[in-house]
């Protein structure tokens, strides 16, 4: 399973209103993409354009360097955000029907449907109707829905909305697991911390324009300021006298102080050896929601 979706040069209109302004980003086979931005940011109509369900103004999108058809996108796994099943159907009764529909003897349907629905922790719920089932629960069964024909792209909008934290450790582990069979999966989510934890890479949309885009390594990197967190032994309230230091929190032989260069930090560092035991010395990268503050600001 392989295929890297390209998004370039999409834009979308509703009479005077731009939607969407030249998007351009990628989903890479094998990685999990977050797609972070606030409420009317793009983020839906842009997956609505990936899955055809709108048309483009303008722009391409295309699997592997070509144009994405119909026929691809029977492929693709979508979870819209608004939920979607039929409610009187029962949980395994409804996955396998949509099995089925992707082409799925019945034997088939019915083997792959358990074992995921069972895998997303409903293998005692396969008898109740969907309407029965908590909202979080309902959320699992939709999730089911999107991916149990092994989609080689899946697209879910707010996968993790209405789920306890166990339950998004849950879900997260059969979205690894999807990624690491090779399917390109993009997820959006207000649940910044979960997208910190699961995302490869990430996408930061606000008013229909892409403000920053790539690995979780490399956005960390780009935003990193020169902030470092320091433990010692001994009191290290000396730092507050240092050239080129300023500290921003200070407790004991605990602090958190930006500086003005590498130099310095190095400066500080070999003075603290001199002072006390150093037990951490280390840079402090920014949290996805410093970095999404930032870039929409």
């Amino acid at each position: 399973m392989q295929g890297q979706l390209s998004l370039d040069g999409i834009t979308k209109s509703y009479g005077s209103r731009t939607v969407l302004d030249g998007i351009r980003f990628e989903v890479a086979p094998g990685r999990l993409t977050g797609f972070v931005g606030g409420n009317g940011a793009g983020k839906t109509t842009t997956m609505r354009i990936i899955l055809g369900v709108l048309a483009a103004d303008g722009g391409t999108v295309t699997l592997d360097g070509t144009a994405v058809t119909a026929s691809d996108r029977r492929l693709f796994g979508y979870m819209p955000e608004e939920r979607g099943l039929y409610p009187k159907m029962k949980v395994l009764e409804q996955i396998v029907y949509l099995a089925r529909l992707h082409g799925f003897a019945k034997s088939d349907a019915t083997e792959r449907a358990t074992a995921l629905l069972t895998e997303l922790g409903l293998g005692e719920r396969l008898e109740d109707k969907i309407e029965s089932l908590s909202l979080g629960n309902q959320q699992r069964a939709q999730i089911a829905a999107a991916i149990v024909h092994d989609p080689e792209v899946l697209i879910l909008d707010e996968p993790f909305s209405g789920l306890d934290p166990i339950a998004v450790d849950v879900v997260a582990g059969v979205l690894q697991a999807r990624a690491a069979q090779g399917a390109a999966i993009l997820f959006s989510s207000h649940q910044l911390d979960v997208v910190e934890r699961l995302c490869d890479d990430l996408i930061i949309i606000a008013d229909g324009t892409i403000r920053a885009a790539g690995s979780r390594e490399q956005l960390r990197a780009q935003h990193s300021t020169l902030q470092y967190e320091l433990q010692s032994s001994a009191d290290v309230g000396w730092l507050r006298t240092q050239p080129g230091v300023t500290v921003l929190d200070f407790e004991g032989g605990s602090a958190l102080f930006d500086v003005d260069s590498p130099d310095t930090a190095q400066r500080v560092l070999q003075q603290a050896v001199t002072r006390g035991a150093v037990t951490t010395f280390a840079p402090q990268h920014p949290s996805l929601a410093q970095i999404f503050k930032e870039v929409i600001a």
